[in-house]
Formats: structure tokens, C-alpha cells, sequence
């Protein structure tokens, strides 16, 4: 089952989200996944990845988090602004987006992930010290350099691409810091990967990414990896 859905926000705004669900029924309420786009919005590429989360037997919401945040390109300037300081309309949106999502009838309150790519895995991993989620997987996001703004977060997956010059030290980082916190985590940064590996990009953006020091290029092995650890990883923490 899949929809897509306008979350209310306040003011009297909404934002468009899209909702991907497993077609048979469940005996009872099943954990839910926000998921959380890169600096590209709501694409074909961020629905099948809500798709995916779907396939493994969880609700899926991808709301527009830019949509929400104004007219291009000002949107993704405040959307940076508001991950750079850790508050700001874009937290509050995506707040709205997870009170939406728990509210729904198939889905678990109490059994709650978040799953971002890039600017989206910057937003997951504070996300995971700050809103009530069980679980959260960060791909190829910024990593705070105070370990302290994730105290207190939620058990944390990750995965980071090695040949990506910018943002593999990031995941260095993270390790770094959820191994001093003590935080419950996977983490894992992919000899073969680049930036973006497990999204599928098409067009000029994508050519000359791949060519620049983040080596941006989807990588078939490191994203089924990654897909097997997360359904193992919320499994474990969110329940079937």
C-alpha cells in the first residue's frame, strides 16, 4: 500500500509526505520509519527507498521536508541553516511528520526509526538524541564534532563510503563518539563506496559528483549490505 499524504504543520500549512506500508494485513500496529531525503527532496529515489522499508514489514513515511521550508533555493539554505544549529522550522516539521506517523492506526507509537541520507542522515542523527526513536540509521550525514549533542540518542546504524574524501571522516567521527558515549551502534565505512551510495541519481548533478571528491555513485554490494544490517539492527531494536 502506498499514498501520498499532506502532514498539517503550524499556521495552517501542511507538507507533502509520501506513505509506503506492506500490503498484508498485520495482527497488530507495527513499528514505523521516517525517512529522510537528501538535499534533492522528495524523488523517485527516496520513495523506493521508503518502498524498501515497506518490503521489510514497516510503515514508511518520506515527507518533504523543503516543501515545507519555502520556495527553491531557499529552502535547502534553511534547510542547512537549521541542521547547522541544531533547531528551526525543519526540526519542527519533521517533528510533525513523526507525530503523524504514530498516530496512524497500523503503526506503533512506542516503536519508532528514523533512516536519513545525507542532509537527511545529518537530521537522523540529531534526531536520534532528541525525538523518541527507538532506532535511527545515518548515512553519509554530518557528524557533530561535540560528541555531547548525542548524548542520550537512541541505538545508531550508520554508513559511510570510504572513497568519499568529505564525509568519510564524518563517519570516522561518529564511531568515534558513539564508542565514547557508549551508545549501542553499527557502523560501518565501505573500502569500495563513495557518496550517495545507495541512492540512484541521474543527469549533469550526478556526473560531475561523480567526479568530484565525493566520488557520489550508487555501489550495489555496500547498499544491499547496508539494507540486510538495517532490517537486522531495527529488528532487534524495534520488534517485527
Amino acid at each position: 500500500m502506498e499514498a501520498h499524504h499532506q502532514v498539517p504543520l503550524s499556521g495552517g500549512r501542511a507538507m507533502p509526505a509520501f506513505l509506503a506500508a506492506p500490503d498484508d494485513p498485520a495482527p497488530a500496529p507495527r513499528p514505523g520509519i521516517l525517512v529522510i531525503h537528501e538535499v534533492f527532496g522528495l524523488n523517485d529515489d527516496i520513495r523506493a527507498q521508503a518502498r524498501r522499508v515497506a518490503a521489510l514489514g514497516w510503515v514508511a513515511l518520506a515527507p518533504d521536508l523543503l516543501a515545507a521550508l519555502g520556495p527553491r533555493p531557499l529552502c535547502i539554505v534553511r534547510a542547512f541553516r537549521d541542521l547547522s544549529r541544531g533547531s528551526g522550522p525543519a526540526f519542527e516539521a519533521l517533528e510533525a511528520a513523526r507525530t503523524w506517523l504514530g498516530a496512524r492506526p497500523e503503526v506503533d507509537p512506542a516503536r519508532l526509526g528514523v533512516i536519513g541520507f545525507c542532509m537527511g542522515g545529518g537530521f537522523a542523527l540529531l534526531l536520534a538524541a532528541r525525538a523518541p526513536y527507538r532506532s535511527a540509521a545515518v548515512f553519509y550525514g554530518a557528524v557533530p564534532k561535540d560528541p555531547a549533542a548525542l548524548e542520550g540518542a537512541c541505538p545508531i546504524l550508520a554508513g559511510y563510503g570510504a572513497r568519499d574524501r568529505l564525509f568519510a571522516p564524518q563517519g570516522r567521527r561518529l564511531l568515534e563518539h558513539l564508542e565514547h558515549l557508549g551508545i549501542p551502534h553499527d557502523v560501518v565505512i565501505y573500502p569500495d563506496a563513495g557518496h550517495s551510495y545507495m541512492n540512484r541519481h541521474s543527469g549533469l548533478i550526478a556526473k560531475l559528483g561523480a567526479w568530484g571528491p565525493m566520488k557520489v555513485a550508487y555501489n550495489p554490494a555496500a547498499a544491499e549490505d547496508s539494507w540486510r544490517r538495517i532490517a537486522d539492527f531495527f529488528a532487534a531494536h524495534l520488534g517485527a
